[in-house]
């Protein structure tokens, strides 16, 4: 019994259990429903996952076919109930995955939850972009012998508040000694803990058992589950963060809060002196380095960041002291953790804004500025779309996880190396390019690979002409290679010391490497187009 109080008031609910002495099944019954029933109806209910079925009907001297449905839960009253969870079997199946469960579609749909057979449940990002595990399935084969389905605790409760229901689970639980049972004649105990739990009991000295219902209703009241689900929903709060912020309108550094009767807009300036919703903050380089550190969940674009499912951060630039900024109106839209760690980078600005976020979102002019990442891929983007042999993109997100680096940290400087030795290097199909220094009667060693291949051919192509070799591609290979691709060492050390050396910073070494990557990109385009 302890078991099933304590289960009551936790984070997971048991909505399914059994094993060789533990039986616990788990029920939805509207309130209209529940206050029909008696204590003696419920403890009259039999059902169990697997006893409800559907299935095609035909003879009796009828013509036609029809469809049947039942649920016999062994109670007439509770004929109308809602199973949580349905078990199926793949009869005359012998592998693995013959018996399984599903659930009720209603309840998945409303929380948008989707099995994922490598966790063993059924799942959705919450609001912080990780993946929730809303209801969860233990197989006997997985730990103790027991077949396990438990439901997270408040998705359930919203779900029971939002259909005005209870949930009625009835449980069993029996000892023995593996001995013949014979059970007494008396009548069995009944014992009736309040209007919730209730059960009866026989013991038979060597043997007893415990058979019960437990009714289990939202924890909170439903005005406030309504409510946390509304601020789910269309993303309301009530807790803000002050950033440091250049308030241009009134041209001073001060710190204002994403509250929004904090700023004002373009369309009520004239109310008081409040700064505009656009005042821009700024930040340290390192507060991307999270989100660049976890690509699945996060897509950092030059000017904007998106979180799984959860969050978006419309607008920011990098400007030329390499700070990140950041309007208050867009940081108001994260979510308050995400606004505090931002808030832990924010700094005093050393420049303005980029010249980019000037011309595009003040002056409201396309943006002319040439930017060598953003040639490069541009450029990529269009081979991508245009199937060729010589080159193919192995995987769409590789155009989403290359940025700029624009800290001192090395490994944020490998790691983009890496991503775009990814993006390019690895793209070009060394088959292809054979195939057409072979057309064109061109010697080659078996063994080079795609960019000595692709020298050949530029080689060749601009005969009259003094050619450079693919250096910008080398380079990207190269770091990649000596830097993240193995241990790193000696050689590691001397190439980003030389790329701070000679150019200041990696952001700058960066630019410098995509400005030529992009015009050798162009080249190796003339030469099979």
């Amino acid at each position: 019994m302890t078991l099933l109080r304590d289960n009551a008031r936790e984070n997971e609910l048991v909505a399914y259990a059994s094993g060789d002495y533990t039986f616990i099944h788990a029920i939805v019954v509207s309130e209209d429903a529940f206050r029909l029933l008696t204590p003696d109806d419920l403890l009259r209910w039999q059902g169990h996952p697997f006893s409800s079925s559907a299935g095609y009907v035909y003879g009796g001297g009828q013509g036609e076919v029809f469809i049947e449905s039942s649920e016999d839960l062994g109670a007439e009253t509770v004929k109308d109930a809602r199973q949580l969870v349905f078990g199926r079997t793949f009869e005359d199946w012998e592998g693995e995955g013959r018996s399984y469960f599903e659930i009720l579609q209603e309840y998945a749909h409303v929380t948008a939850i989707h099995w994922r057979p490598e966790y063993r449940a059924y799942c959705r990002f919450d609001g912080n972009g990780d993946l929730e595990h809303v209801a969860s399935i233990t197989s006997k084969e997985d730990r103790t012998g027991v077949l396990l389905v438990s439901f997270k605790w408040e998705p359930l409760e919203q779900y029971l508040a939002a259909s005005n229901s209870v949930l009625v689970r009835r449980f069993d639980f029996t000892l023995y000694r593996h001995l013949p049972v014979s059970w007494p004649d008396e009548p069995e105990d009944v014992f009736e803990e309040n209007k919730d739990f209730f059960y009866r009991q026989k013991n038979a000295g060597y043997a007893a058992y415990t058979r019960g219902v437990q009714i289990v209703r939202p924890s909170r009241s439903k005005s406030v589950i309504f409510s946390s689900m509304q601020d789910e929903l269309f993303g309301r709060k009530n807790e803000y963060v002050e950033f440091i912020a250049h308030d241009w309108r009134n041209d001073r550094l001060t710190k204002i809060s994403t509250d929004p009767t904090a700023t004002t807009n373009y369309f009520e300036y004239r109310k008081g002196s409040l700064p505009f919703e656009l005042s821009p903050a700024f930040f340290r380089p390192e507060v991307l380095l999270k989100y660049k550190a976890d690509r699945d969940k996060y897509t950092v674009a030059p000017r904007d960041i998106h979180c799984r499912n959860a969050w978006w951060l419309q607008r920011y630039d990098v400007n030329e002291a390499d700070q990140v900024h950041a309007y208050i109106c867009d940081l108001r839209n994260l979510p308050y953790e995400e606004q505090l760690y931002w808030k832990s980078f924010n700094e005093d600005p050393k420049e303005g804004i980029s010249e980019r976020a000037l011309t595009h979102d003040f002056k409201g002019e396309m943006v002319l500025i040439a930017d060598p990442l953003d040639d490069v891929l541009k450029i990529v983007s269009r081979w991508a779309k245009s199937d060729l042999e010589w080159w193919k993109l192995h995987d769409k997100r590789l155009l989403e996880r290359v940025s700029k680096p624009l800290t001192n940290s090395r490994d944020e400087w490998a790691e983009e190396f890496m991503n775009l030795s990814k993006l390019l290097v690895e793209g070009f199909q060394v088959k292809a390019i054979r195939a057409k220094l072979t057309k064109i009667g061109l010697a080659f060693d078996e063994k080079s690979q795609s960019i000595t291949l692709l020298e050949k051919l530029l080689a060749d192509h601009h005969k009259s002409v003094v050619q450079q070799g693919l250096e910008g591609l080398k380079t990207v290979r190269h770091i990649r290679n000596k830097v993240k691709g193995h241990s790193g060492g000696e050689d590691a050390a001397k190439l980003s010391q030389g790329a701070l050396k000679e150019h200041g910073s990696y952001s700058a070494h960066f630019n410098e490497i995509c400005r030529k990557v992009a015009d050798e990109l162009r080249r190796i385009e003339q030469i099979f187009s």
